[in-house]
């Protein structure tokens, strides 16, 4: 079984599709050495700011243990379209930051003169 921090995770990760794992004779939950190396996918995925939702999209398309990204058409539009909303979230807390910085030298100056 994959060495995991929360028991719970791989059941997160089954509820969500990302893992299968077999039922034994008892019903317990039965992880094949695969699932180690689909764990180390998931983490890496969701490092990276995947959902899982993104990732369930992605699994068939991921092998080793990097992961690997098989560049098909639907890969690279489902990457191109997670950096742009990053690009985009950047974008709003740049300016965000910016006008925090303008109220609080407004203010400041009130304070001071």
């Amino acid at each position: 079984m994959p060495e995991v921090r929360n028991p719970h995770q791989l059941r997160y990760y089954e509820a969500q599709g990302l893992l299968v794992p077999d039922r034994g004779d008892n019903g317990y939950r039965e992880y094949g050495d695969d699932a180690v190396l689909t764990v180390a996918q998931i983490r890496k995925l969701l490092d990276a700011g995947l959902s899982t939702q993104e990732i369930g999209y992605l699994q068939p398309c991921v092998t080793g243990a990097a992961p690997d990204l098989t560049p098909c058409p639907e890969t690279l539009d489902l990457l191109r379209a997670r950096i742009a909303g990053l690009d985009e979230q950047i974008d709003t807390l740049v300016q965000s930051r910016q006008t925090l910085r303008e109220y609080l030298a407004a203010t400041e100056q009130r304070l001071a003169g």
